[in-house]
């Protein structure tokens, strides 16, 4: 049980604020980890500013058309699908905190090469390679965290994954009003380096440890992590009790503890990102541009500051409330922004323009006139409204109970599919973009199978740790 957990946690007396105290070794590994999703922030909010400006370069070898300007904004999440598969088979063989620090390098080579570049296929390149370490990154760090993290805190710490990810978009969204696009590359590399300092003195996670026979380095972690006045022998059976079974054949995955968790964490991810998000925060400065907004990078960057505001609020009470309450309040909110935006396009789109045919730059170009400008509030607090509601559930939730459900020894493949089915679904949306009357149209509907789905399907696992959650699907 948890209180049996907690009690075992402050077995020393008065331990209350030692463990307080303590908790900062692990809030500073938390901290070097989710250095990781900031440069994966960093990665997809550059193609935002970065785009307009290679748009209109004075180099015709980079200059991109709007079909390129698509597929540099896209490529990204390709390569993140394949880190995805490369993350899911590296997390196991070579552990946790040497995947993350391993990731660091093709981030950086990826800035490099669109530094360097010479023609538009240099740049995809570099994108590709950014991508790759973005989808690394975007699993071993939630991993990381959960398996590191008690349970009165792994859902605040497991959040930051989400909340480093929109403070890094809006990071590249701020940069970019400032620094030139081969400059803000540069800028993006730091984030990575700073990671792989950290990371250098941070421990591997006692699970990983203890999986590999290591129960010395594991007990060691336990003290970094812990402190020396907890129980760190009892904390150790309770992860050997349920990691005595060795080794994952296909077979297993006919098991309901392996095949159930691993549809649930599927799910999750296309619903994820069938709504459309990655595509707003890819494009948003393009976005505003198209509908004639006055300055379109001060728009993108408040919906990044709501996007990071909100999800801030997620992390500080999502082991208050649990993860479900956040898919059902935030599916909800994006609900009604959808509603709004669909009322805002019929408005403004005249009378038999509406083909899903059309692209963004011809729809908000032949909108009737005057009714944009009178109107085009609504769509900045529609979208807004959107960004938030996603910020506040279906943002941080999905990668953080990803990151909990798994049984160890089915983890890292796991994992890998979802990242996988993540990423793919990324690009797709953000590929397509153009037909983006249609994303608003379908996404109202989206947004009920969001609540539907973490109303019948998805666990709570606020309180429980990652052994009893085991158990639960071993159970059921």
């Amino acid at each position: 049980m948890a209180a049996e957990e907690s009690r075992c946690l402050l077995a020393h007396p008065a331990t209350a604020a030692y463990l307080r105290v303590q908790n900062k070794k692990l809030y500073l590994a938390t901290f070097a980890a989710v250095l990781g999703p900031l440069s994966f922030g960093f990665a997809l909010g550059y193609s935002s500013p970065a785009i307009p400006e290679l748009r209109k370069i004075g180099n015709p070898n980079l200059r991109l058309d709007s079909n390129q300007a698509s597929w540099f904004g896209s490529l990204v999440t390709l390569g993140a699908a394949a880190g995805g598969i490369l993350g899911g088979y590296l997390v196991d063989k070579i552990g946790r905190k040497l995947s993350l620090m391993l990731c660091s390098i093709p981030y950086v080579c990826g800035y490099i090469v669109i530094i360097s570049a010479q023609n538009i296929w240099m740049l995809y390149f570099g994108r590709i390679l950014t991508g790759l370490a973005s989808g690394i990154t975007s699993l071993v760090v939630p991993v990381y965290i959960s398996e590191i993290s008690h349970t009165n805190v792994r859902g605040m710490l497991g959040s930051f994954v989400q909340l480093m990810v929109v403070t890094g978009i809006l990071g590249a969204y701020v940069a970019g009003m400032i620094v030139k696009w081969h400059w803000l590359a540069v800028l993006c590399s730091f984030p990575p380096c700073i990671m792989l300092l950290f990371m250098l003195f941070m421990p591997e996670t006692p699970r990983f440890l203890l999986d590999q026979k290591k129960r010395a380095e594991a007990i060691a972690a336990l003290q970094f992590l812990r402190g020396p006045f907890v129980d760190h022998e009892w904390e150790c059976r309770q992860i050997e009790a349920n990691a005595e079974e060795e080794g994952l054949s296909l077979f297993e995955f006919k098991n309901p503890s392996i095949y159930r968790p691993l549809l649930i964490g599927v799910i999750l991810m296309f619903l994820q990102q069938v709504t459309g998000i990655n595509a707003v925060m890819f494009y948003a400065e393009t976005i505003f541009e198209d509908a004639n907004f006055q300055n379109s990078r001060m728009a993108s960057v408040v919906v990044g500051s709501i996007q990071v505001c909100f999800t801030a609020v997620a992390a500080l009470i999502i082991d208050k409330t649990g993860r479900k309450v956040l898919l059902y309040v935030s599916g909800i909110i994006m609900a009604l922004s959808t509603a709004l935006f669909g009322f805002y396009f019929k408005m403004v789109l005249p009378n038999g323009n509406n083909s899903s045919n059309a692209d963004l730059s011809f729809t908000f170009n032949s909108v009737s006139p005057g009714t944009e400008t009178r109107l085009s509030w609504l769509a900045v607090v529609s979208l807004g409204l959107f960004v938030a509601g996603f910020a506040l559930g279906w943002g941080p939730v999905p990668w953080l109970v990803m990151s909990e459900i798994f049984p160890l020894k089915a983890r890292g493949i796991s994992s890998g599919a979802c990242v996988l089915t993540n990423w793919v679904m990324a690009f797709l949306v953000t590929k397509e973009f153009h037909d983006f009357i249609v994303i608003v149209t379908y996404t109202f509907l989206v947004v009920f199978s969001l609540v539907t789905f973490a109303a019948f399907y998805v666990p709570e696992t606020k309180g429980r740790t990652l052994e009893q959650i085991e158990a639960y699907f071993r159970k059921s």
